[in-house]
């Protein structure tokens, strides 16, 4: 019973054994290469750089995907590792150029993961072989000696993912995608049906609405971890970002068709006949992004679209009777959910490496696809260049971090000083409320470990006796400790190094009070930093970013309807401030979900706030290419109408931004209403007006209300939860 029960318990904390299965390759593949090099080889050297090299790949370096991914990581990275290591010998022959590369190393290797996020899993790692190589003793003859067995630590790791004990694929974000197309696409044939029978289906909450959106949700960055969200400058992560935030509109305009149904039957309503396209083409989408699948296709789409385009002329009257406005408006709303399925299968294509041309892509959106994945990187790097930028800072703080604990272990003399590095690098965090609650474990597993350690090396001061037990103090850092929580960790890894330099550098028992003593130093060092710079973390750079970027979208909405209503030019520039402003909030947005908020404090909801955002620029481009600038020129009553609307949306959002500036929860708003009784305002205009402006201006003021339903979902109705 207590067997059963333990096992239990192991399966609740470590599902599927992964942490057991990875602590298990480490323990193999750190003794294999300390026992060979160190009584092997009769190499100190080679022992201390394999064992380290095989600690900072197999435990500081979080890697995303299946395990022959994960050894191509590892392969691919020994380039990087070699001129690190280089670097820090070559460095290390005085305090101030040691700490000099150090402060010039830690801000590149922590700011690379700007162009990749992924990156930021090899970080530690990568710091971690500059500033084990950046200590005394000098000795640059050493240095083939030192690469040697970093990279037989990295050799056979890589082997180890592939060959022992493999971890189970997990579910990628591309497949998660996949799921949420099968989803939105059964929601869409429900949309499609109850326009041509209002009274089918499930009366109530429908169980394909609430499954479509939970999928939806499911596919927010913030609730997938950092190393697989597609958070990275290159084509395919910006394919999948654009692909999420279409499927995400996608569902809004479909809930929004489905409420507008008509009270009785209509025949042959254009509507349903194009969201069935688009259930079919976001079927045949999601089916695309499995590997090896063919290419989605886009006639069959493109075909409905222009039939439905088409169409347009039925409900505008012919002249002596007044446009049938609600089936324009259902008309128009159906027409911007096709441009958002669209917008997804061709993010689809680009995702998976499909050739596009000129007609397969929207204008501007995919425009970066054309350009090599160094150019778009650059413009990653130098978008984060600025003075807000949460990445920026953190990266900053860490370098500057981590060369004053190299000068203080140096001034100090410290024998041991890269603990007081590793002391740093462990318990600094971006923001001092982080830093703060990593403190804890940190000091009070080090003590531990550091009593425990030191009464051993006490009773026993035979070297043989810690290399028989070295496999057991591994398995227990790296897999028990890990399971038992932050102080175990800490303790055991404490317990790990005594064991380990036992065998290097007999030192008794002050070992450990070296220990405790560079921790402490190491602590005291990345506390002062986290406090001292930029202490508020992603928080601050986030509010301040997320308030520029709903001015921007609100600058771009009143552009576009301006140049619509002929009063400005093409609003290609406000667009574009907007897509600039969404990589630096969005850098903050990533940043803020990995730190600590207090529990009691009611946030501010920024999926809808970014949201919001995405659903300003390719809403603008489907309807200038539908609408273009001049349209409604000469309709004064239209252009009051619209100028009014966009006044007050823009108010709306300035509200937002004011609310968000300052951290607090955003208050009630009035639900938005449907289309259709939205558009009662407009029928007293239509008097004499011409049927192409008609359409005109109902597209735009549907836009306009799909804007202000985006902000409602920030500001639910009465307080409650926002639909997504």
């Amino acid at each position: 019973m207590l067997a059963t029960s333990l096992l239990g318990r192991l399966r609740r904390r470590d599902p599927g054994y992964a942490v057991l299965r990875r602590g298990a390759r480490l323990t193999l593949v750190a003794s294999v290469v300390f026992y060979g090099c160190r009584y092997g080889a009769g190499s100190s050297v080679l022992a201390t750089y394999g064992l380290f090299g095989a600690i900072a790949a197999g435990s500081f370096a979080q890697l995303p995907g299946p395990a022959p991914q994960r050894a191509r990581i590892l392969v691919t990275a020994l380039p990087a590792v070699w001129a690190l290591i280089a670097a820090g010998s070559l460095l290390a022959w005085s305090t101030w150029s040691a700490a000099g590369g150090m402060l010039v190393i830690g801000f590149v290797v922590a700011f690379a993961g700007v162009g990749n996020p992924r990156l930021v899993g090899l970080a530690s790692a990568f710091q971690l072989f500059y500033i084990l190589a950046s200590f005394p003793p000098y000795q640059p003859g050493t240095l083939p000696e030192r690469l040697g067995g970093v990279t037989l630590a990295i050799v056979l790791l890589a082997a180890a993912e592939v060959l022992l004990w493999p971890d189970p694929v997990p579910v990628s974000y591309r497949q998660r995608l996949a799921v949420v197309a099968d989803g939105i696409a059964a929601f869409l044939d429900v949309a499609a049906e109850r326009l041509t029978d209002p009274h089918a289906g499930p009366g109530g909450r429908d169980p394909r609405r609430e499954r479509a959106y939970d999928l939806v949700a499911s596919i927010e960055l913030s609730r997938n971890p950092p190393e697989w969200a597609p958070s990275a400058a290159g084509v395919q992560d910006r394919a999948l970002r654009i692909c999420a935030s279409a499927l995400r509109e996608a569902l809004a305009e479909a809930d929004r068709l489905a409420a507008d149904a008509p009270p009785e039957p209509v025949g042959n309503l254009t509507a349903a006949r194009l969201l069935r396209s688009c259930a079919h083409t976001t079927r045949a989408a999601g089916r695309a992004l499995a590997p090896g699948a063919p290419p989605v296709g886009l006639d069959d789409l493109d075909a409905a679209i222009g039939r439905a385009e088409t169409a347009y002329r039925a409900a505008e009257g012919d002249g002596d009777d007044a446009p049938d406005v609600s089936r324009l408006c259902r008309d128009a709303t159906a027409l911007a959910l096709a441009d958002q399925t669209r917008v997804f299968a061709v993010g689809v294509r680009v995702a998976t490496g499909s050739r596009t041309d000129g007609g397969d892509t929207p204008a501007g959106l995919f425009e970066y696809a054309r350009h090599s994945p160094w150019r778009l990187y650059w413009w990653q790097f130098s978008s984060h260049l600025a003075p807000r930028s949460a990445h920026l800072h953190s990266s900053l703080r860490l370098a500057v971090a981590l060369a004053i604990a190299r000068v203080a272990a140096g001034v100090l003399h410290l024998t041991h000083g890269f603990w007081v590095l590793l002391a740093t690098l462990t318990v600094l965090r971006t923001s001092a409320a982080d830093t703060r609650t990593a403190l804890r474990p940190a000091v009070l597993g080090t003590i531990a470990g550091a009593v425990v350690s030191g009464g051993v090396m006490l009773v026993v001061d035979q070297p043989i006796v810690y290399a028989v037990v070295l496999p057991v103090t591994l398995l227990l850092a790296f897999g028990l400790g890990r399971l038992l929580g932050p102080v175990w960790q800490q303790a055991l890894f404490t317990l790990l190094l005594t064991v380990v330099f036992a065998q290097l550098s007999p030192e008794g028992w002050r070992l450990a009070e070296t220990r405790l003593v560079d921790v402490l130093l190491g602590a005291v060092i990345g506390v002062l930093a986290g406090v001292a710079m930029w202490p508020r973390g992603a928080s601050h750079d986030l509010r301040h970013n997320a308030t520029r970027y709903l001015g921007a979208s609100a600058d771009a909405v009143e552009q576009t309807v301006l140049a619509i209503l002929g009063g400005a030019p093409s609003p290609d520039r406000a667009l574009d401030r907007v897509r600039r402003r969404m990589i630096l909030v969005d850098s903050s947005y990533c940043q803020y979900h990995s730190e600590r908020h207090h529990p009691h404090r009611q946030q501010v909801n920024w999926d809808a706030v970014l949201s919001a955002g995405h659903h300003v620029v390719p809403g603008a481009e489907s309807l200038l290419r539908r609408n273009p600038p001049g349209c409604l020129a000469g309709w004064p009553a239209a252009d009051a109408l619209l100028r009014d609307s966009a006044a007050r949306l823009r108010s709306a959002y300035d509200d937002v931004a004011r609310e968000v500036a300052h951290d607090s929860a955003t208050g009630p708003t009035s639900a938005p209403t449907g289309c259709a009784d939205e558009l009662d305002r407009v029928r007293p205009l239509l008097s004499g007006a011409d049927p192409q402006s008609v359409r005109h201006l109902v597209e735009v003021d549907r836009w306009l209300t799909g804007l202000a339903a985006s902000l409602a979902r920030i500001r639910p109705p009465d307080g409650g939860p926002a639909p997504m």
